[in-house]
């Protein structure tokens, strides 16, 4: 594969000429219909021909909620090791909460393609938003725990679910010991069933960082306690903050660094972001709200206003404005170079994978790069 950044008067069929390629393998790969229009500074996939070097072994995972498009789920799963479907919810007292849409049709895809699917467990009140009461009130309950684990050994039997990613956010400080204590219970009797679990880590930086994402999780702990973790490598740029990299590449690997003085390579998925952001401008705190895009979405907003894609190289970002009914914008997405790099970052540490939040829109060039990247196992 090679990486190409599109020119200014660029064509795909100039430049599937100079590559020599089909016109219909550049425009399938990167998502491009007809009539084959293109933004300046663009980065294209490239099938080319040649050797294939060595490629490190890697686990892929990606969430998607039920309602995810049976097209979208079934061309992503070849791809995938894991497939962590979203999600279940659960009482003070230990009962499971179903998601409000069937999850079987996603259990029988998964298994249809050999992918491993797991149930996502998160601490959700009736509004949607992650409770810390609701997890200050089990971690700290014996009884409570054990009926959790349980009911969630009684649903993973019977749907045939692999393992459990347990996706806790905003704990408490004071809940940090009781939360990794209850992740290891949670373990033992998965692992004695023959389920796994993995646990969501909030990206830290040092063992004592300040904040609500970030004082509940114990690092070294947490890495002991579960199968496998993922660092949740995203949200630098977010909904209600300025205009930045989702994941820019220097504060991921600020994370990553971190990461392995406390937990083993071999159990560490990198976090990666399958979105972008486009706001509005002036950025005003308190009053802005992001839109959330898909990668693909970003590159016809930019075809549709004329935009020049700029590329951060700190951050191995991409980015552009553009200008609609007045009111400027600023987007920030990803592409095959801010994910080479990602990639990149995965080889540089051996870690064991990566984990895609989230994989309802199709980025397909994605795929298609980490396929030529890795050995998907």
């Amino acid at each position: 594969m090679e990486i190409y950044i599109v020119q200014a008067n660029d064509t795909v069929d100039r430049i599937a000429q100079e590559f020599q390629v089909p016109v219909s393998q550049i425009t399938e790969v990167n998502q491009i219909v007809y009539p084959f229009a293109l933004a300046v500074g663009q980065a294209l996939l490239i099938p080319t021909a040649g050797s294939i070097p060595d490629q490190p072994e890697v686990v892929t995972n990606g969430y998607a909620y039920p309602f995810i498009n049976s097209y979208v789920l079934r061309t992503t799963l070849p791809f995938l090791t894991d497939l962590s479907i979203f999600s279940y919810g659960f009482t003070e007292s230990g009962d499971l909460v179903p998601p409000t849409l069937s999850d079987l049709w996603m259990i029988e895809a998964a298994g249809m393609a050999g992918v491993h699917a797991i149930l996502t467990l998160t601490p959700m009140d009736e509004q949607g938003r992650f409770s810390n009461q609701l997890i200050h009130t089990v971690v700290n309950n014996p009884t409570a725990i054990n009926a959790l684990i349980q009911n969630l050994l009684t649903v993973m039997k019977e749907k045939g679910y692999y393992g459990v990613d347990v996706d806790f956010e905003y704990i408490l400080a004071e809940d940090r010991d009781a939360f990794t204590t209850f992740v290891a219970e949670l373990t033992s009797a998965m692992n004695e069933n023959e389920f796994v679990t993995s646990v969501a880590l909030a990206p830290k930086t040092s063992a004592d960082q300040p904040g609500l994402l970030y004082q509940g999780k114990d690092y070294g702990g947490l890495g002991a306690a579960a199968n496998s973790v993922l660092l949740m490598t995203y949200e630098w740029g977010y909904t209600y903050g300025p205009p930045m990299a989702v994941a820019p590449i220097n504060k991921v690997r600020q994370v990553v660094e971190y990461a392995v003085t406390e937990i083993p390579v071999n159990k560490i998925n990198l976090g990666i972001p399958n979105y972008g952001y486009d706001w509005t401008l002036p950025f005003v705190s308190g009053e802005s709200k992001a839109k959330t895009i898909g990668n693909v979405e970003a590159i016809q907003i930019a075809i549709r206003h004329g935009a020049v894609i700029n590329f951060d190289e700190v951050a191995q970002t991409p980015y552009f404005r553009y200008l609609e009914n007045g009111v400027e914008h600023e987007v920030w997405f990803e592409d095959v170079r801010s994910m080479q790099a990602k990639f990149n970052l995965v080889k540089e540490f051996s870690l064991r994978g990566m984990g895609y939040w989230q994989l309802m829109r199709l980025f397909l060039a994605n795929w298609v790069l980490l396929d030529d990247q890795f050995v998907i196992i």
